[in-house]
């Protein structure tokens, strides 16, 4: 065997700094949570200061390493913070979950929504994340290590009503990942995208009926929808030694289906 290390050896995140936006809740929550669980130091952000200190308690009463940090990823201030931050705090960034996102919900009328909608939604998931990184690698190069996972969606490759600004940025923050895998990779860092299928989160749980999950699931082969620690599974794998040399990749984690409704 070329590798010698165990698969526990390739997860084990311990001396690593992790940042974690949108982490008050959902999918981020179970990201910050499976990553101090790995070994990480992790910064738990989100824009409501008790809801990421709350999370951070949860984690440390589980017996990892956590700290809150308020950041509306909107503000280009509060990005500058959340680095600087990171860094005072810990000495290190390694790993950047760019978690924290907004629009969907099969709700974007074309004739309703106004540019400034359309700007706010391509802000924050495609500008935000993109800036994060800008601010972050610098400092993971320094430290020798860097993975970037930015969570992206189905939405980016499937065709619905009422959702098409959300799904282009999603998809715009795929094919930004894969290209900047370029620029990060000659620094040593990674960049990869994971693309939740339908997963139950409140804002899933906002919209969805016994008739519509009914639906989704006629098209899902492993039978039931997602839970936030199956994209936190798939998020861990990306961001730890077992992917290093997987880079400019999206990874789908959708039961094998597409959850699209007919």
């Amino acid at each position: 065997m070329n590798d010698i290390n165990t698969p526990q050896e390739l997860l084990n995140l311990t001396g690593k700094v992790a940042v974690v936006t949108g982490a008050g809740k959902g999918i981020g929550a179970a990201c910050a949570e499976i990553l101090a669980a790995a070994g990480a130091k992790v910064v738990v952000s989100t824009r409501h200061l008790d809801e990421a200190t709350e999370e951070a308690e949860r984690i440390k009463a589980a017996g990892g390493e956590a700290t809150p940090f308020r950041c509306d990823v909107l503000v280009d201030a509060d990005l500058v913070g959340l680095v600087d931050f990171t860094v005072k705090t810990y000495g290190r960034l390694d790993i950047l979950i760019n978690n924290a996102g907004g629009g969907g919900g099969g709700t974007e009328s074309p004739f309703a929504i106004d540019r400034a909608y359309v700007e706010k939604i391509y802000n924050m998931n495609v500008f935000a994340p993109w800036r994060l990184c800008q601010l972050a690698t610098p400092h993971m190069q320094r430290g020798g290590y860097g993975s970037i996972v930015n969570i992206s969606s189905m939405s980016s490759i499937n065709h619905s009503p009422g959702i098409a600004i959300y799904a282009s940025t999603k998809a715009a923050l795929n094919h930004m990942s894969a290209n900047l895998a370029h620029d990060f990779g000659p620094m040593g860092i990674r960049i990869n995208c994971v693309g939740p299928g339908a997963t139950r989160t409140d804002a899933l749980a906002s919209v969805l009926t016994p008739e519509i999950e009914e639906r989704m699931l006629a098209h899902t082969p492993i039978h039931r929808l997602g839970e936030a620690s199956d994209i936190a599974r798939a998020v861990l794998f990306l961001a730890s030694p077992m992917a290093s040399w997987i880079s400019g990749q999206t990874l789908m984690v959708n039961g094998g289906g597409a959850q699209t409704l007919d």
